[in-house]
């Protein structure tokens, strides 16, 4: 019997959970199914501009792991774009970490959590201004 996956560290769920193509009922599509660590690979990766390396320690999983939810990732989003399918953003093994940040200036330090993708990452010290750092979790 194979192992539990291991849960996977995310910091960040998008409010849209389902995409489709333009112009194809609902009844006549095929979908495909990305877990939100898949989300979060190609987040890191492709929208964050980050090396593998780094977005493995943010989702605290090996380069090799990271590597492989990323090429399963990408194929998914692959078959779906040329194939014509919708995408849902569903499941997987995950737990959503939070960020925290310090300002340098003033040395207040802060937590985010974006659950729903709604909010806006906090770039400036709320009580100062200068900008913040991410700092990692203790």
């Amino acid at each position: 019997m194979p192992r539990p996956p291991k849960e996977r560290r995310v910091e960040f769920i998008p409010a849209v959970k389902y995409f489709k193509p333009a112009a194809v009922p609902m009844c006549e599509l095929e979908e495909v199914v990305l877990t939100i660590e898949e989300v979060e690979a190609i987040r890191l990766k492709d929208r964050e501009g980050l090396m593998q390396e780094e977005c493995a320690e943010k989702m605290q999983v090996s380069r090799a792991t990271f590597q492989r939810i990323l090429q399963e990732a990408r194929s998914k989003i692959s078959d779906a774009l040329i194939c014509g399918k919708a995408i849902r953003f569903q499941g997987g093994d995950f737990y959503l970490g939070h960020r925290r940040k310090r300002c340098r200036h003033c040395d207040e330090v802060y937590e985010e959590s974006n659950v729903t993708g709604d909010q806006e990452e906090i770039t400036d010290c709320p009580e100062c201004g200068h900008p913040l750092e991410e700092i990692e979790p203790s």
